[in-house]
C-alpha cells in the first residue's frame, strides 16, 4: 500500500517546460505542488533574456501544429493560441550559396496530399528530384513512417535513392532543424517520427506556429501564475543537491541549506543534472548508466539588429551551404529589423569568438541581400547543451518516467517520449510524470476508502 498522503505536496525539481507542464497538471488536479528552480527565472533552455535593451529568446524555438500537448497546456493555463501564436501553412524557403532559391509550400489539401503537392510543385528542384522525393514520401506512408532497425538518416536516404542535391537542399536541413543532429549520425527512427507527426494525420499538423511574444511571456510566466493561484508554490534560486531515499522510497530533497520532505518527486532537470542526482543511489545506478550514453548538441543564435525598415520577406528562411542555417525575422515580435540566425549542431563556428562568428554570419547575409546596410548591433547566445543528441539507437538509452524508487519520477525531453529534443517532447514528458502521480493518488485514495 502506498504511503502517500493526498495533502503532501509533490516536489517538482526544475522549472523548464517539462517541470512547468508537470506542475500545472498537478495543480489542475488540485494536488499541492512545490516547484524548485535553481536559476533566477523559469523556462530552462527555452526562456527569454534581456540583452541590448530588449527582450530576446535564448534561442529561436519553432512550434508545429502537431504539438498537441503544448497547445493543450497553453489552453489549460488560460493562454489563447491566437494571442501568442500565429498559425500559417508550411512554406519553406531556402537561399543556396550559389544563388539558387528553393521553395516548398504545402497545399490546402487533406494529409498527406498537401505534402505530395508541395513536393510536386517545389521550385528550384529538378523534375527528377521532385519525383524522387515524392516517391520517397509515398514509401514512408506505406511503411507508416517506421523501420525495424534504426540506422542513420544518411543511410535511410541512400537506401531510398535520394540524390545528393535533394539531401543537401531538403532532407539535411529538415533533419538538422528537427533533431539538432547531423544526418550521418542522426537516428532515422526519430526523424521518421517527426515526419509522421507533421505529415501523416491532418494538414494542420504541419502548420508553422510563429510566436508573437517572447518565450517567457508565452509559457513560463502564465504557468507560474497558474500554479501559484492553484495552491502551488514556485521557488526560484533553489538548487537541489541531493535526493533523500530510504527503503527504496523517496523521502525528500536536500538543498544547500535545508531539506524538504516529500513522498513524491518529479526530477525535471537536464539529463546531466539528473544523472548527478541519481547516481549515488544503488537502485538508480542502472538509469544513471543509461543516461551516461546520452550526448548533447549545441545551438548558437546570432542576433543582428538592422535598420527597422529591413524585412526578410518571410518569417523564416533557410540558408544552404553556409554556416548560417535559418534566419528568422523578429518583426512579428514587434522587433523590426532584428534577425535571429540559428546554427544547429556541431561545426567550425564553435571554435570562433563572438566577433568572428557575427562577422561571418553578417557577410553571408550581405551576399544574399546586397541591398541591406550593415547591422547596427549584434548579440550571440551559445547553448552548449541545447538538446540531447538524437543519434542512432538513442531510444535504447532514454529512461522511462517511472523509476525503481517508489514516488520518484523523471521528466525532460531526453526521457522516453519517442520524440527528439523539442518543446513538445519536454511538455509531454512532464504531463506523463504528473499523470503517474495522479493515478498513484487516486489508487491510494481508493485503497484508503475501502480499508
Amino acid at each position: 500500500m502506498s504511503n502517500n498522503n493526498s495533502e503532501d505536496p509533490v516536489i517538482v525539481v526544475g522549472g523548464g517546460w517539462a517541470g512547468l507542464a508537470a506542475a500545472v497538471e498537478l495543480a489542475r488536479h488540485e494536488i499541492p505542488v512545490i516547484l524548485l528552480e535553481s536559476a533566477k527565472q523559469l523556462g530552462g533552455r527555452a526562456r527569454s533574456i534581456y540583452a541590448n535593451e530588449m527582450h530576446i529568446d535564448n534561442g529561436q524555438h519553432l512550434l508545429l501544429g502537431a504539438y498537441e500537448s503544448t497547445l493543450g497546456l497553453l489552453r489549460n493555463i488560460g493562454v489563447h493560441e491566437t494571442n501568442v501564436l500565429q498559425r500559417q501553412p508550411l512554406s519553406l524557403h531556402w537561399f543556396h550559396s550559389n544563388g539558387k532559391k528553393i521553395t516548398i509550400s504545402t497545399a490546402k489539401l487533406p494529409a498527406p496530399f498537401h505534402l505530395a503537392w508541395g513536393l510536386f510543385t517545389a521550385k528550384g528542384l529538378s523534375w527528377k528530384d521532385r519525383f524522387s522525393a515524392l516517391n520517397f514520401s509515398r514509401q514512408l506512408q506505406r511503411d507508416k513512417f517506421s523501420i525495424d532497425t534504426d540506422c542513420s538518416v544518411t543511410e535511410l536516404l541512400q537506401k531510398h535513392h535520394q540524390s545528393q542535391t535533394l539531401i543537401t537542399a531538403l532532407w539535411e536541413p529538415l533533419c538538422l532543424g528537427a533533431l539538432n543532429t547531423h544526418i550521418h549520425e542522426a537516428s532515422a527512427k526519430l526523424f521518421l517520427r517527426t515526419l509522421s507527426d507533421s505529415f501523416r494525420h491532418t494538414r494542420r499538423d504541419s502548420d508553422l506556429l510563429l510566436t508573437r511574444t517572447n518565450l517567457g511571456e508565452m509559457l513560463p510566466k502564465p504557468a507560474s501564475d497558474y500554479i501559484e493561484t492553484h495552491h502551488g508554490s514556485v521557488r526560484l534560486g533553489q538548487r537541489v543537491v541531493r535526493l533523500s531515499i530510504a527503503d527504496n522510497r523517496i523521502t525528500g530533497v536536500e538543498l544547500n541549506n535545508h531539506s524538504i520532505p516529500a513522498t513524491q518527486v518529479i526530477l525535471a532537470t537536464p539529463h546531466v543534472i539528473t544523472k548527478r542526482l541519481i547516481k549515488p543511489h544503488a537502485a538508480l545506478q542502472p538509469i544513471a548508466e543509461k543516461i551516461e550514453h546520452i550526448q548533447h548538441r549545441p545551438i548558437c543564435t546570432v542576433y543582428l539588429q538592422y535598420d527597422k525598415n529591413i524585412k526578410l520577406g518571410h518569417w523564416m528562411r533557410g540558408s544552404l551551404n553556409t554556416v548560417s542555417q535559418w534566419v528568422f525575422d523578429r518583426g512579428i515580435h514587434g522587433q523590426d529589423g532584428l534577425m535571429a540566425v540559428v546554427i544547429s549542431g556541431s561545426g567550425e563556428h564553435l571554435e570562433w569568438d563572438n566577433d568572428k562568428l557575427c562577422q561571418h554570419v553578417a557577410q553571408e547575409i550581405a551576399e544574399q541581400h546586397p541591398q541591406w546596410p550593415a547591422p547596427l548591433s549584434q548579440h550571440v547566445i551559445r547553448e552548449k547543451r541545447a538538446t540531447f543528441a538524437s543519434t542512432v539507437n538513442i531510444q535504447d538509452y532514454r529512461p522511462s518516467a517511472k523509476t525503481p524508487v517508489s514516488g520518484l519520477y523523471l521528466a525532460g525531453d531526453y526521457t522516453d517520449v519517442g520524440l527528439p529534443a523539442t518543446l513538445e517532447g519536454a511538455v509531454r514528458s512532464g504531463l506523463q510524470s504528473a499523470r503517474h502521480i495522479i493515478r498513484d493518488r487516486l489508487n491510494a485514495s481508493s485503497l484508503h476508502t475501502h480499508s
